[in-house]
């Protein structure tokens, strides 16, 4: 053998392993947006830990959430980062609190050091913890007061269970104490413990120094029955409901999509599934191929839950103050649910974990947090039959398969499902579905003929009101649509009359398309006029000459906000009356009732941005879209409410130079078992 050409070979042999192992998916190494592993909020953690707030016993952790890189870093390498051996450098952004304050800090993981540490002196304080309103909640069993007042009810201390209600903003002058409201109910022989409320007794606790500073038993109201209130299968008794037959999706050639990491690819499809403590799901850097011209092109840069604004319509000294952000109060991912196959997701499903972080900085996992599926829908994605063509009958259908990522986040008593829907038209359908439990009320009355005058909710059972409230959740989308210089375009649909004789037709409609300049000019009430919404790129045309965009397609839950301008909720949320809104981009400007949700003012949110009034024209903007629900509960919304679904569209306008499921090619019949053959 020669020795000469062994080690040349050699050589040959490890640089093309070298160069192989260099076009490894990108998941060997750290996305820049990928959330924060276990390992790095450990490190987070014992930074902080180990610097001046270590020797603090109340020092607490409320956020801890990656600090990602600016836009065009994070283009810049999801460009070039095949090629790179080393992840970009890794931040973190954590909010604390100690001795009564609240800090600021930013902690570069990858060189273990903090960047800054500042105190934040305005309104408002961070997102509670889980550990904080456990030890609210158990305050009451050792006050003697309230002791009593389950006595004189009848009731025993360990059938009863505390849980925590943010407190508001109703006018106080100077910011106060960190407050908390602690509203208490029966459990005995239900787990359904909303609805049978202990009403007129108010407790308030102090949080920085953990104890009860005010309470009031204003009134002894009949505590509702437990009878029917059970939603256990275990405790429903005869006659039962309707029953379906169980069914399966079948993949005869397996799933369609890819997890790479957090990278998900699918048809003609690929975005980043990110993970947020305060928002939950996060999608980024969604890009849709287009075939024609075979590469992938931008659509959305980032999008989530920014925030839900849920305001009760009973201003009564024990509900006034029962107007939710439950984003910023209390947190969507914080409270994601952990999801169970074949009934949140079908079985063609794959789950994503998440971590949190408790009261100490330590990470938590959160099983199933995510799934991804793909979604069959029985329904054609399009299709034409045509018999004008003598002696042929032609059709043409093309299945409509979407690939959905689902998360579902149990705040108190309400469920919130989310659904990102990605569609092989290019669209990206978001779905909000609302179910679990109502807000429930305890009342004298027994019979609706009983209430007399302005009432505030619905009897739904003996001493049982379901009170009327809002849901308004808020969407932050970040579009980058084929670039990020974009514009928001508003087409009008007006009347025009023919008045010349020209047409037997005495009117017609066309569109009449108006630009947004500043933000104040795209702010929309949806249903105040008719209109086309489109985000543009109008430095880019198709063939035809047409500006390439995405439109957006509301679907449902369009409500606005109802309550008057100086209400102190509407204040707080400012932005609830216009579902639309443009802004400028910003990366501070991520959650639209404020950093500082919890006793916030509503002197930064969404509102007060857009009120700044930039030019938004051609350039890096972000669309806000609100899914509305006036929600006034019925009978059937008892013990537990069905799905209540609304949602949007984005939608591509002229971005694809014509369909582009037109080539799609036709499913193959597969016969499964026990299906029948046609004959």
């Amino acid at each position: 053998m020669n020795p000469q050409l062994s080690s040349s070979s050699f050589l040959v042999f490890v640089f093309v392993f070298v160069f192989l192992h260099s076009l490894k998916p990108a998941s060997i190494y750290c996305h820049p947006l990928d959330p924060l592993t276990p390992s790095e909020i450990s490190a987070v953690s014992n930074i902080i830990k180990s610097s001046h707030l270590g020797s603090s016993k109340s020092l607490s952790f409320h956020y801890v959430g990656l600090d990602e890189l600016d836009k065009p870093d994070v283009l810049a390498w999801a460009s070039t980062h095949r090629w790179n051996k080393a992840a970009p450098p890794r931040r973190a952004f954590v909010i604390v609190r100690s001795e009564k304050k609240t800090h600021e800090i930013y902690v570069d993981i990858t060189n273990h050091s903090i960047v800054s540490d500042k105190v934040y002196e305005g309104f408002g304080y961070p997102m509670l913890n889980f550990e904080e309103q456990e030890a609210a909640s158990a305050l009451p069993f050792d006050y003697a007061p309230f002791v009593e007042s389950v006595k004189k009810r009848g009731l025993e201390p360990e059938d009863v269970l505390c849980t925590t209600f943010s407190v508001g903003w109703f006018g106080e002058r100077k910011q106060g104490r960190r407050l908390l409201k602690i509203q208490c109910f029966l459990t005995g022989d239900t787990v359904n413990f909303y609805a049978r409320p202990l009403e007129g007794v108010t407790v308030v606790v102090d949080l920085d120094a953990m104890e009860i500073v005010e309470y009031e038993d204003r009134m002894v109201v009949p505590v509702p029955g437990s009878t029917g209130t059970d939603y256990r299968a275990a405790k429903q008794k005869p006659p039962l409901g309707p029953r379906t037959k169980p069914g399966i999706i079948v993949q005869p050639e397996g799933k369609g999509f890819e997890v790479d990491g957090h990278m998900i690819r699918w048809a003609n499809w690929e975005f980043h599934l990110g993970y947020d403590v305060r928002a939950g799901t996060v999608i980024s850097l969604a890009s849709v191929k287009d075939s024609e011209k075979g590469i992938f092109r931008r659509v959305l840069h980032r999008g989530y839950v920014s925030e839900i604004f849920v305001p009760y319509m009973d201003p009564s000294e024990e509900w006034y103050y029962k107007t939710f952000f439950d984003v910023g109060e209390f947190g969507f991912g914080l409270l994601a649910a952990p999801l169970e196959p074949m009934t949140d997701c079908p079985a063609n499903a794959a789950f994503m974990d998440a971590y949190i972080t408790d009261r100490d900085g330590l990470p938590i996992k959160q099983s199933n947090a995510f799934c991804v599926f793909e979604r069959y829908s029985g329904d054609a994605s399009w299709r034409h039959t045509e018999f004008g063509i003598p002696g042929q009958v032609i059709t043409e259908v093309r299945p409509e398969v979407s690939l959905v990522v689902r998360m579902v986040s149990a705040i108190g008593n309400y469920d919130y499902v989310i659904d990102w829907e990605f569609k092989t038209s290019g669209s990206i359908k978001l779905g909000v579905s609302l179910t679990g439990i109502l807000e429930m009320k305890g009342t004298q009355y027994t019979h609706a003929d009983q209430i007399s005058g302005d009432q505030h909710g619905t009897l739904l059972a003996a001493n049982t009101m379901g009170v009327y409230h809002d849901h308004f959740v808020t969407f932050h989308l970040d579009l980058d649509v084929d670039g990020p210089d974009n514009s928001f375009v508003k087409s009008k649909l007006k009347t025009v009359r023919v008045t010349d004789d020209s047409s037997p037709r005495r009117s017609y409609w066309t569109v009449a398309k108006e630009t947004a300049r500043t933000e104040a000019d795209a702010l929309v009430e949806l249903g105040a006029e008719p209109a086309e919404l489109l985000v543009v790129n109008p430095s880019k045309k198709t063939k035809m000459g047409n500006d390439v965009g995405y439109r957006l397609i509301s679907h449902g839950a369009t409500a606005a906000s109802l309550l008057s301008d100086d209400d102190y909720p509407q204040i707080r949320a400012s932005y609830s009356k216009k579902q639309v809104r443009v802004t400028a981009y910003n990366k501070s400007e991520k959650w639209a009732a404020g950093l500082y949700a919890d006793e916030s003012r509503g002197d930064d949110n969404l509102a007060a941005w857009t009120a700044r009034n930039r030019v938004i024209e051609n350039t890096d903007i972000v669309l806000w879209y609100t899914v509305g629900v006036h929600h006034v509960p019925y009978q059937e919304d008892f013990p537990v409410m069905p799905l209540l679904s609304g949602g949007f569209e984005l939608r591509p306008a002229n971005f694809f130079e014509s369909n582009p499921l037109i080539k799609t090619p036709a499913n193959k019949l597969v016969h499964l078992p026990n299906c029948p053959r046609n004959p």
